[in-house]
């Protein structure tokens, strides 16, 4: 879409060119996200699982769980078949606004996706009846441009997404220059780096520490145009 002129809210800065909505899953991950995606341990040793070979695989098992075909559900995407396969197979890896597509027209949170664990219910702990999630137990999904995902819930949390991203230089969240909305509400605080947010008549800037909020039906681009990894924690509330 045409985008007009971005009034800058916060600061100055360049849009960066950012690449296509899919690309090769050998692509998909840079270096730096794909050593985060498998240097996170579980427990007693184990490495996780492999995510640019997981995720597609989890989007397969949760269309079939709903019965729902895969041109039915290519259709709803507004792409071919071929293009759903392909994603199910890990031949594509599907960028952050792709998948986010994907759940919502499936009609599960986006952590969904993430890994089974997200939406099998998780026995409390001890008398107090807290769950726990420890370093590790959570893999990372790696997606286009390099963008990286990990839940941050322990186990179901019905109408919550809440999840750690990461942005390599240079990475977007979407297409390029392709504002995206979805369904729920979005509270976001960066932790690490630089953010850049471009919504249709202007552009913020974060930095660590900062925190923003937005209904998420408003148009809207992530990208990271800093030198290092930006490293952001987000709460989507569903209605």
């Amino acid at each position: 879409m045409t985008q007009p002129p971005l009034a800058e809210a916060v600061d100055q800065g360049a849009v960066a060119a950012s690449p296509a909505e899919e690309r090769p899953a050998a692509g998909a991950a840079s270096a730096g996200s794909a050593s985060r995606a498998q240097a996170r341990p579980a427990d007693g040793g184990a490495t996780a699982t492999e995510p640019s070979t997981s995720v597609g695989a989890r989007i397969r098992d949760l269309r079939q769980a709903r019965g729902i075909s895969a041109r039915s559900l290519a259709k709803s995407l507004g792409i071919s078949p071929s293009a759903v396969s392909q994603i199910e197979r890990g031949v594509l890896q599907p960028s952050v606004s792709r998948l986010i597509a994907i759940t919502d027209a499936l009609g599960v949170p986006l952590v969904a996706a993430f890994d089974p664990a997200s939406d099998r219910p998780v026995d409390p702990v001890g008398p107090s009846g807290f769950t726990l999630q420890r370093a590790g137990q959570s893999p990372d999904i790696v997606l286009d441009s390099g963008v990286s995902f990990r839940r941050l819930t322990p186990g179901s949390s019905p109408g919550v997404d809440y999840f750690e991203s990461v942005y390599p230089p240079g990475a977007s969240a979407h297409g390029a220059d392709e504002l995206f909305h979805h369904e729920g509400y979005e509270v976001g605080t960066l932790v690490a780096g630089e953010l850049t947010i471009d919504f249709e008549a202007e552009r913020v800037i974060l930095r660590a520490g900062d925190a923003i909020s937005y209904p998420c039906s408003v148009p809207h681009r992530l990208h990271n145009t800093g030198a290092v990894d930006a490293v952001a924690h987000w709460l989507i509330v569903h209605a």
